[in-house]
């Protein structure tokens, strides 16, 4: 990322003015989300609530990856379609809405299911990936090609009522990749939202929590996040943060 040639608008600055007066941020922060590119891979659960806090948030340019078209039992959490959207590409059409949002912010969809094949293409020149997509062999993909391009992951995932959420940079040292938290098998059991169910809220959150924490890899605030993983449990309302160790036995990082 460089800052070289990055400004603020006058537009800009009264949009952002509650960004621009936290400490923690600044006009300085601001300019690094404006200079960001971020790709999020699914616009679904995950990914609605994302993009358009990643969008009002001023992200200069997202890349939404996603080869669904939008049915009509996604809009019961996947809060960026309208009814008006079904049967249209979800990358399209939240490229759409995005670009409703906030003008300033350049949108990019992509309407391809991210493989092996076309990761590090799909990937090129972002920042930081957002993946909020519903099934493990993509994660493993998306994490790969991540790791392999040093560009943080920030890896969210729901079902029911209970989420997770972890930022990984498996390159440094004492830091794990997505492989040293799941392993490396491919192919394991997995329930889908339409078989188990999924409270709409419940991706609402983990979503909005991404994306605060796509921001903070842009223009770091606070305690950086790589290494532990958040689990969320809504039905009880428990939040809790557990440390996850580097596997020095782990053939991605390792």
């Amino acid at each position: 990322m460089t800052l070289s040639g990055v400004h603020l608008s006058d537009g800009e600055l009264a949009r952002y003015a509650r960004h621009i007066v936290l400490r923690e941020l600044g006009g300085a922060g601001q300019k690094r989300l404006k200079a960001g590119r971020v790709a999020v891979i699914g616009c679904g659960g995950i990914g609605a609530p994302a993009i358009q806090y990643l969008a009002a948030a001023g992200v200069g340019r997202l890349v939404l990856i996603d080869d669904d078209a939008v049915d009509v039992s996604n809009l019961q959490r996947q809060v960026i379609f309208r009814t008006a959207d079904l049967g249209a590409g979800k990358a399209a059409a939240a490229a759409a809405a995005a670009r409703a949002i906030n003008p300033h912010v350049v949108v990019e969809p992509a309407r391809a299911r991210i493989d092996a094949a076309n990761a590090a293409a799909l990937l090129d020149g972002v920042d930081v990936v957002l993946d909020g997509c519903d099934n493990f062999a993509t994660r493993l993909v998306v994490a790969d090609a991540g790791l392999a391009a040093r560009v943080p992951l920030v890896s969210a995932a729901v079902g029911q009522f209970e989420g997770q959420l972890g930022v990984f940079r498996g390159w440094e040292t004492a830091l794990p990749c997505y492989r040293c938290f799941v392993g490396a098998e491919p192919e394991r059991p997995e329930a889908s939202c339409a078989e188990t169910g999924v409270l709409g809220p419940v991706t609402g959150v983990l979503g909005s929590l991404a994306a605060l924490e796509v921001l903070r890899a842009l223009a770091p605030f606070g305690d950086d996040p790589a290494g532990k993983l958040l689990l969320v449990d809504l039905l009880a309302l428990r939040f809790r943060t557990v440390r996850l160790p580097k596997d020095p036995g782990c053939p991605a990082c390792s």
